[in-house]
This record gives C-alpha cells, structure tokens and sequence, in this order.
C-alpha cells in the first residue's frame, strides 16, 4: 500500500498545492486522486504564475480577453476560475461523500487587498459567487487587516481557506475570525455549517534561521512551532465554546499545514510530510513533494496532542537568538510582500502574452 495511502488511513487529507490546465488536460489530476488518495487541491498567485507562463494551453482565454478589452486582473480571474471549477468538479465526489469535510479547492483574493479589509471581504464574496461551487474555499490572508474580513465571510456563508499564518498566535487570531463568524449565524438564526481551514506554513521557518543556528537545530523550527501550534488546535476544538457550536450543527476548522516541500537539499524530501501526520488535518503538498512521497515516503507516529517535546526545542532556539514571535510576523510581511510580487509577475505575464496574441491576431 502506497505511503500516501497510508497517512489518508490515518486520517490526514493529503492536498496538491499546484493547478495547471495542464493537470486538468491530460489527466494527472484524476490520476492523483485515483492513485494517490488526494482529496484537495490549493492554488496561490505563484502557482498561477508559473502555470500561464510556462504553457500556451491560456493562450485563447488570454486572446479572447484582448479581444473583449478585460484587464489583466479581469482576464486572470477568468482563466482561474475556469481551472479552479474543474478541479472543483473533480473534488465533488469527495466532498459529497465526506458530507463536506472534504474534497475542497482553494482561490486566493488579490494579494494586493492584503491590508484592505472592506475590499478583501467584497473580492471573496465575488468570487465564491462567481464559481458557483460549494466546495470552493476563498483564500484570505491572516492578517490583521484580514481577520475581520474572515469573520465577515464566514457570517456570510463564504468557505474560507484562512492562508499566511506563521505561529500558534497567528492560527488562534484565525480561529477566533472563523469562531466569532459561526457564533453570529448561530444568533442570527442562520446555518452554522460553513467550513474552513486554517493554513499554518511550515518550511519557511527552517529557511529563514539556515545558517544562523547551530547544525543541531537544523529543520526543527517549523516542526517545533507546528506541534505548538497543533497542541492548541487540539484544545480550542475540544473546547466548551466550541461543543456549543457543535450541537447547533457547526464543523470546525481544521489546521492544514502548508509550505511542507524541503528547502535544504541535504534534508530528507518528504520532511515535513512524515513529521506533521496528524488526523483531522490536511497537508497540501507541492507536486515534487507529492510524488516523493508516494515513492519512498513513510507514515511517523501520529503528533501528540499536548505539543510533544516542542516547548524544549524552541526554548533551545532562544537560546541560539531566535525571537519566534518576531520572526512570525516578519514571515507574514514577507509572504504577503512575496504574494504581491508573484501577482504583478503574473499580470505582466498576461500584458505580455495578451500584446503578443494582438500582434499575431
């Protein structure tokens, strides 16, 4: 039986971070969840970006843009959709058998917004509107700015994948958006089942402390701060509060870990995927990592509820310098900074293909 196989027994919903029409084309996708038991799949401004630079299957939705005088952003929002509804659509079985559990995509709001409450909760709703899709989370950064937009959508009904969370603090700020939400439709009379996930990132953690501590401490920060992070989401589900939502019918978000592909070369490639097993989890996997897995990978032990030996190991990291609350909020910054970049590479992708396609027009 298949590693990946493995670790959805245990309970863990294995996702592809990466959408291409490509995928979608010649049927990896449906390979994936056929033979990989994946039950989800994320998408973000990078992703999209390599996708349409490094393919001409966009090349008639992008002339077609031209031709009808769409922005770029416009144009984008187009060729996502149409990719992000047909993963959607081979989720549904998923979704529909996991009574909405499982089975999910996810679409990100301009990164641009990212500190534009009123405008980021308009975008998702827009959005999610747009697709016509049940099973579609709207991505919303965690940021501060973000937060209340998260709650708002939530009261609307809006699936949210609450995305750029770095630490414990951080996942409770978004789980509290995500709990206020559920207890205002709760009051207002409203179904409470609207679901959501919380993506706390991973790797970049290790990345950002390489070659500033000592070799013992290498690659143990972002597992360190996820079993801090998972031992609070063991409580806050398990909580009074949030048993009061359950009986009114409410689902909890669950954690999902995200950056979980290794950076260090010398560390093993599939890291992350066989340290963070946990179940009522999701771990979304880039490709490489996917696969890697799928060949060679091993299920750990399942993570402890109570956090393990992470209070110990990130003592240590304080010891060697590192101000974790700090860091947190700097890995933040530069992910939503990073986003944007992505995102206006992606636009000029588009301006530059869209000026080519006129010409040849």
């Amino acid at each position: 039986m298949k590693a990946t196989q493995l670790l959805h027994n245990l309970g863990q919903s294995l996702w592809l971070d990466n959408i291409t029409r490509d995928l979608l084309n010649n049927g990896t996708l449906q390979r994936y969840i056929g033979e990989l038991s994946v039950t989800g799949l994320t998408s973000n401004p990078t992703i999209f970006d390599h996708a349409i630079k490094n393919s001409n299957s966009y090349d008639g939705a992008i002339r077609d843009g031209v031709a009808a005088g769409q922005s770029g952003e416009d144009t984008f929002f187009d060729l996502a959709l149409e990719d992000i509804t047909r993963a959607a659509d081979l989720f549904r079985p998923v979704y529909d058998r996991t009574n909405g559990v499982d089975g999910w995509v996810s679409l990100e709001v301009s990164p641009l917004l990212a500190h534009d409450t009123a405008s980021t909760l308009k975008e998702a709703r827009e959005l999610f509107a747009r697709a016509r899709r049940p099973n579609l989370f709207i991505k919303i950064p965690g940021t501060q700015e973000g937060l209340p937009a998260i709650e708002e959508a939530i009261f609307a009904g809006v699936p949210i994948n609450v995305t750029l969370l770095f630490s414990r603090e951080h996942y409770l700020a978004a789980a509290e958006a995500h709990l206020r939400g559920i207890e205002r439709r709760i009051a207002a009379g409203l179904n409470p089942k609207v679901a959501s996930v919380a993506s706390v990132f991973v790797s970049r953690w290790d990345g950002a402390v390489a070659g500033k501590v000592p070799a013992g401490l290498s690659n143990r920060l972002g597992i360190a701060v996820a079993l801090r992070t998972y031992k609070a989401y063991r409580g806050l589900i398990g909580s009074p509060r949030w048993q009061r939502a359950y009986n009114e019918g409410a689902i909890p978000q669950r954690l999902l870990w995200a950056s979980t592909g290794t950076k260090d070369p010398k560390a093993p490639d599939t890291l992350y995927i066989k340290s963070l097993a946990a179940p009522f989890t999701v771990n979304t996997m880039p490709e490489p990592t996917l696969k890697a897995f799928a060949d060679h990978g091993e299920v750990g032990s399942a993570l402890p509820m109570d956090g393990g030996d992470c209070e110990t190991v990130l003592a240590e990291f304080a010891r060697a310098g590192v101000n974790v609350d700090a860091l947190a909020a700097q890995l933040q910054d530069e992910g939503a900074k990073s986003f944007v970049k992505s995102w206006n590479d992606l636009l000029a992708v588009i301006e530059s293909k869209s000026a080519v396609l006129q010409q040849a027009a």
